[in-house]
C-alpha cells in the first residue's frame, strides 16, 4: 500500500502539555481522550488547568486490534474480544469519573479493516462508547501540536514523527521565516490544516502516512527467522516506503534542522539509554538524544537476540515483540535526515485530543508557549 495524504481534519489548541499521571479528582469539568491503535488502547481523563491540563486517570493496554490484518483484510474475532473488553474498562473509568466531554477514535488499523464498520457498530452496541475513525491527516496534525513545546528556538526546519503501531506519520515543517521566539507557536497555529499557511507562520512543506508501523512492519518479515537480517529487512524495506518524501539534501548536519520522535519506540529507546529501570516520564519527555546514542541502544538490543529482550527490564514484556521494527524505522530516519539529534517526547494523540476539546470549550488560557532555548 502506498503512502498516502489525505485531506481535511478539525481544528486544533493552543497549549502546553503538562506531565501525565494520576492525581486526585477535583472540582471542574473532566475531559476524556482514547486513541485506538493497532497495537493499544489508551485513555487518558484530564480536567484543564491554566494553559495545560491535569491527569486525573488513564488507562493502556495492549490488545493487538490489528493482529493478522495484513494477511486477511479484517480485524480478527478476537482481537475485536479483546478491544472490547479494554473498552468496558475505559467505559466504568469513564463512568465513575462521571465524564460527559470526550473523543474516542480509532486510527490505521480500522482505517484499513473491511469490517470496521461493523466493528464500530460491535463497540458501539457492548460498550456504549462513540468511537470514530480519524483521518491519517489528523493523526499527524494532533501528534505535530502536542510536540510545540519541545521545538527549539533556533529550529529553521523541523521534522515531527508519529511512530505508530500500524502507520508512521513524518510531517516537515518550515520555520525560517518564524520569528524565534514564536516557533512553537507557530506550530499550534497550524491548527486549521496543512494546506493553510499563514503569512510569516510555519509552512508544512510536506507530510506523508506510511502504512507501516512497529506491529505491520514485523508482520511483513515475521518468516525471517534471523534476528539481525530482519532488522536489516525491515530498515530498507522503510527506506523505500520514503521516496517521494524526500529529505532536505544537506551535505552535513544542519545545526537549525530538528528532529522529534514521539512514539513508545523512541520513549523505550531514550529509557534505555538512562538505563531506566522503571519508566520516568519526567526523565524521557524532551530528551536530546545524539544519533550515536540511539545506534548503541540498537546495538545492544541486537546483541540481547529476541529472548535477551524478552526478559530485559528495559524494554518491558509487553514491547519486547515489537521494539525492533521500531527501532528499525527510527534508525532510518536518523540516517537519512541531515541531523544528529532527536527530541523525545512522550506525548501525542490523547494530548492532541483533549486540547483540541478544552481550546473549542473555552476552558484553556491564552497564554502562549515559548519553546525551548
Amino acid at each position: 500500500m502506498a503512502p498516502r495524504r489525505p485531506a481535511g481534519a478539525d481544528a486544533f489548541p493552543k497549549s502546553t502539555v503538562e506531565p501525565s499521571g494520576t492525581r486526585n479528582p477535583e472540582d471542574g469539568q473532566l475531559y476524556a481522550a482514547l486513541d485506538l491503535g493497532t497495537n493499544s488502547c489508551r485513555m487518558l481523563i484530564a480536567r484543564p488547568r491554566g494553559n495545560q491540563f491535569q491527569v486525573v486517570d488513564s488507562f493502556s493496554k495492549p490488545v493487538q486490534l490489528g493482529h493478522g490484518l495484513e494477511a486477511s483484510g479484517r480485524l480478527s474475532r478476537s482481537s475485536m474480544a479483546r478491544t472490547v473488553h479494554a473498552l468496558q474498562v475505559c467505559r466504568r473509568k469513564l463512568e465513575t469519573h462521571g465524564v460527559r466531554k470526550m473523543r474516542l477514535v480509532a486510527t490505521e488499523a480500522c482505517r484499513r479493516a473491511h469490517n470496521s464498520r461493523d466493528f464500530l457498530r460491535m463497540i458501539r452496541r457492548e460498550t456504549g462508547l462513540p468511537v470514530e475513525i480519524i483521518e491519517a491527516e489528523e493523526e499527524a496534525r494532533l501528534a505535530v501540536i502536542s510536540c510545540a513545546p519541545l521545538v527549539s528556538r533556533q529550529t529553521e526546519q523541523l521534522l515531527v514523527v508519529d511512530i505508530g503501531g500500524g502507520s508512521t506519520e513524518l510531517v516537515w515543517i518550515d520555520l525560517e521565516d518564524v520569528d524565534p521566539v514564536r516557533r512553537s507557536r507557530a506550530i499550534l497555529a497550524l491548527a486549521d490544516g496543512f494546506d493553510k499557511p499563514q503569512p510569516g507562520g510555519a509552512r508544512v512543506v510536506d507530510w506523508i502516512s506510511v502504512p507501516l508501523g512497529v506491529a505491520t512492519l514485523r508482520d511483513q518479515f515475521a518468516d525471517v527467522e534471523d534476528d539481525q537480517g530482519r532488522f536489516a529487512l525491515m530498515s530498507w524495506y522503510f527506506e523505500e516506503m520514503l521516496s517521494g518524501f524526500a529529505p532536505y539534501a544537506y551535505d552535513t548536519p544542519s545545526p537549525a534542522f530538528q528532529i522529534i520522535g514521539t512514539s513508545g519506540t523512541v520513549t523505550t529507546v531514550a529509557a534505555s539509554h538512562l538505563g531506566l529501570r522503571r519508566y520516568d516520564r519526567n526523565k524521557v519527555d524532551g530528551l536530546s538524544m545524539t544519533s550515536d546514542q540511539i545506534d548503541k541502544v540498537i546495538r545492544s538490543y541486537l546483541t540481547l537476540g529476541p529472548e535477551g529482550r524478552r526478559t530485559d527490564p528495559r524494554i518491558g514484556r509487553e514491547r519486547h515483540a515489537l521494539i525492533m521494527s521500531g527501532a528499525a524505522i527510527l534508525q532510518t530516519l536518523m540516517r537519512i535526515w541531515p541531523t544528529t539529534r532527536l527530541s523525545v517526547a512522550d506525548r501525542g494523540l490523547r494530548e492532541g485530543l483533549l486540547y483540541a476539546q478544552m481550546a473549542h470549550d473555552g476552558v484553556l488560557t491564552t497564554d502562549g508557549i515559548e519553546g525551548t532555548g
